[in-house]
C-alpha cells in the first residue's frame, strides 16, 4: 500500500509527465544564450530543444526514448564553419593529396600514385619548401608527355600544369587573362604556373565528376566533417546546379549536415535568382552571392595598394571591374541577396568597402560580408562599422602564413594583417571558419589559432601578433552564434535555447575552462543535428 501512495504522489507532482525523444544529462551545457546560462541537462523533441536546466529537474519532468549520460562531457551549440568549400573538399578526397609536401620532388612522388585520365592534385605550397620558388613543368612534361596533369596550389588561386594540360586548354605564352597571369620563364616560355583567372581557364576544361560521383564524395565528406564536430558548413562559392543537388540530397535524407550555400558570381546564378526567391529550408540556405575581388597572398595574387615587398614591380590582381562589381552589388540589393566578397589585400578591401558603402548607404541589416579580410587598409575598420559589414575570417590562415607573410607585406603592413580583435571591435562580431581544403577541417585548430595565435606545433611562443587574438568566449561565439548571425540563422541555431534546433557538438572538456593547449586536445564525442546523431564516439554515452 505504501508503494501505491508513493506512485500516486509522484504522478501528482508530474514525475516524467512529458515525453521527449532525447535527454542528455550529467553534462555541462554551455548554452551561449544572452544570460550565459550553463545547464546540466537538455531535453529534445522533434529535433528541437524543449528545455535546458538542472539535472534533476530535466530527469524528473521528461520521459525520453533515448537517455544519454554524458559523463560530465560539455555540450555546445553545434559548431559552424563560416567559410569553407564543402564540395571542393569532397571532390578532393578522390584526388592526389599534396598537403604538407616539403619539396617539389615530394610532390612528384605523390603524383605518381594518382589515377584517372587526368592526374589531378591539390595542396602544394612553395612557401613550405627550402627553395620557396614556384616550380616549373619540365619534370611533369618528362614524366607525363601525353597525360594532362593539373596540380592546384593549396589556396586554390594558382596551379601548375604540364604541357598536355596547357594544350588542352589552348593556353600559350601569348594568352592573356583579365585578373590572371600565365607565368613565363626567362625565355618567355610558360612555366606551367597559372594564377587566378588563368588557372580558372584551365580548370574549366578538366573533366568534372558526374552527379553520382559528387553524391558519393559529399556523403563521404559529411562523415569526416561530423566527426570533427561540425553541424553547419558555409560553402563559399557553388554553381546553382550543385546547390540544387545538395537540396535534393537533403530532401531525400541522404545528406544531413546543414549547408549555407553561397552561389558563385556567374550568369546562371543571376538567371536563377531572377526567377526564384532565395532558398531557405531547414537544412539548406542559399541567399548569398560570392564574389572574388582578388587572389591569394601566398601566390601574390592579393591586390595591394603598394607593391609586394618581395616583388617590387607587382601589386597583385584585381579580378573584377569596379563598374561591373558595383552593378552586381546593386543587383544583390534589388533581389534581397547577401553579398560575400573575397578580399585579401588592402587594395581589394578598399574597393569592396567603397562599393558596399555606395549601395548600403549607412547602417543596415543586410549582413554583407567580407571573406578573409587579411590585410587592412587604414580606414577599413571605420567603413565596416559604418555599414555593418561582417568580417568572416579563418584564424589558421594567420598561423599558416606567419612564416612568410612578412616577406610579402613588409613590417608595417604586416601589423595591419590578420587583425581579428580589431575586426571584432569594428562591428561587434566575427564569423570564424577554416577555408578548407585550404586549411584542415578541424574546428579545434580554428579555436586554438584564434586564441593562442600559434600553430599546431605551438609556435611561436607567445603567439603571432598576440594583441590581435580573441578570448576563448569570443572564439567559441565566432564558431556558433556569431556565425549563425552571419548566416541569418540566429533565430533557430547558434545557441542552446528552447525552440531552436537541437544541433549540438559534444566534447570531453570545456574549452572555456582550460588552457589553449588543452583546448587544442579536446576530443569530439558526439555531433547532433536536429536531434539526430551524425557522429558518436564508440566509447561515449552508450
Amino acid at each position: 500500500m505504501r508503494w501505491v501512495v508513493v506512485a500516486l504522489l509522484a504522478a501528482g507532482c508530474g514525475f516524467q509527465s512529458e515525453t521527449v525523444d532525447l535527454v542528455v544529462h550529467n553534462a555541462r551545457v554551455v548554452t551561449l544564450d544572452p544570460m550565459g546560462t550553463v545547464g546540466q541537462a537538455v531535453a529534445v523533441r522533434d529535433g528541437r530543444i524543449v528545455e535546458v536546466g538542472a539535472e534533476r529537474a530535466i530527469l524528473n519532468r521528461y520521459r525520453a526514448k533515448e537517455v544519454v549520460d554524458a559523463a560530465q562531457a560539455t555540450v555546445y551549440p553545434g559548431w559552424v564553419d563560416a567559410h569553407a568549400h564543402f564540395l571542393g573538399y569532397a571532390k578532393g578526397l578522390g584526388e592526389v593529396n599534396l598537403v604538407g609536401t616539403g619539396s617539389w620532388e615530394e610532390v612528384l612522388e605523390r603524383v605518381a600514385s594518382g589515377s584517372g585520365e587526368w592526374l589531378i592534385g591539390r595542396g602544394w605550397d612553395q612557401n613550405d619548401w627550402e627553395q620557396p620558388d614556384f616550380p616549373t613543368r619540365a619534370e611533369l612534361d618528362a614524366r607525363y608527355p601525353e597525360r594532362p596533369v593539373v596540380l592546384q596550389r593549396i589556396d586554390g588561386h594558382a596551379l601548375i600544369a604540364n604541357g598536355a594540360a596547357l594544350d588542352a586548354a589552348g593556353i600559350t605564352a601569348a594568352s592573356t587573362f583579365n585578373g590572371g597571369e600565365v607565368v613565363l620563364d626567362g625565355a618567355g616560355v610558360p612555366t606551367g604556373v597559372l594564377i587566378d583567372a588563368a588557372a580558372d581557364a584551365l580548370l574549366a576544361v578538366v573533366p568534372e565528376l558526374d552527379s553520382l560521383g559528387k553524391v558519393a564524395a559529399l556523403l563521404a565528406a559529411e562523415k569526416r566533417l561530423a566527426a570533427a564536430g561540425l553541424t553547419t558548413v558555409v560553402d563559399a562559392g557553388l554553381a546553382i546546379e550543385d546547390i540544387l543537388l545538395m537540396q535534393a540530397l537533403h530532401e531525400s535524407g541522404d545528406l544531413r549536415l546543414r549547408v549555407v550555400a553561397m552561389a558563385s558570381d556567374e550568369p546562371a546564378t543571376w538567371d536563377w535568382f531572377a526567377a526564384n526567391e532565395p532558398m531557405v529550408t531547414d537544412r539548406l540556405v542559399a541567399r548569398s552571392v560570392k564574389f572574388y575581388l582578388d587572389g591569394a597572398l601566398g601566390s601574390r595574387g592579393a591586390a595591394l595598394n603598394a607593391p609586394y615587398a618581395d616583388r617590387p614591380d607587382w601589386k597583385g590582381l584585381v579580378l573584377l571591374d569596379s563598374a561591373e562589381f558595383g552593378a552586381r552589388l546593386e543587383r544583390c540589393a534589388e533581389l534581397g541577396l547577401q553579398a560575400a566578397t573575397h578580399a585579401i589585400g588592402d587594395r581589394a578591401m578598399d574597393l569592396a568597402l567603397n562599393l558596399y558603402g555606395e549601395v548600403l548607404q549607412g547602417t543596415n541589416d543586410r549582413r554583407w560580408r567580407i571573406e578573409h579580410a587579411q590585410v587592412l587598409g587604414r580606414r577599413n575598420l571605420e567603413a565596416m562599422a559604418a555599414f555593418n559589414i561582417i568580417p568572416s575570417v579563418q584564424p589558421t590562415h594567420a598561423t599558416s602564413d606567419m612564416y612568410w607573410a612578412g616577406e610579402r607585406l613588409g613590417r608595417n603592413r604586416l601589423r595591419r594583417a590578420y587583425a581579428y580583435k580589431s575586426l571584432l571591435e569594428a562591428n561587434g562580431l566575427v564569423a570564424l571558419g577554416t577555408d578548407f581544403p585550404v586549411e584542415d577541417i578541424d574546428p579545434r585548430a580554428t579555436f586554438y589559432a584564434a586564441t593562442a595565435r600559434m600553430d599546431a606545433e605551438g609556435r611561436p611562443v607567445g603567439g603571432f601578433q598576440p594583441e590581435e587574438g580573441l578570448t576563448a568566449e569570443q572564439a567559441l561565439k565566432g564558431m556558433t552564434i556569431w556565425a549563425a548571425i552571419a548566416n541569418f540563422q540566429e533565430e533557430s541555431l547558434g545557441s542552446i535555447e528552447p525552440g531552436k534546433w537541437a544541433d549540438f557538438t559534444v566534447v570531453d572538456r570545456d574549452v572555456l575552462k582550460v588552457t589553449p593547449d588543452q583546448a587544442r586536445q579536446v576530443e569530439v564525442l558526439g555531433t547532433l543535428v536536429a536531434g539526430e546523431w551524425l557522429f558518436r564516439s564508440e566509447t561515449w554515452g552508450r
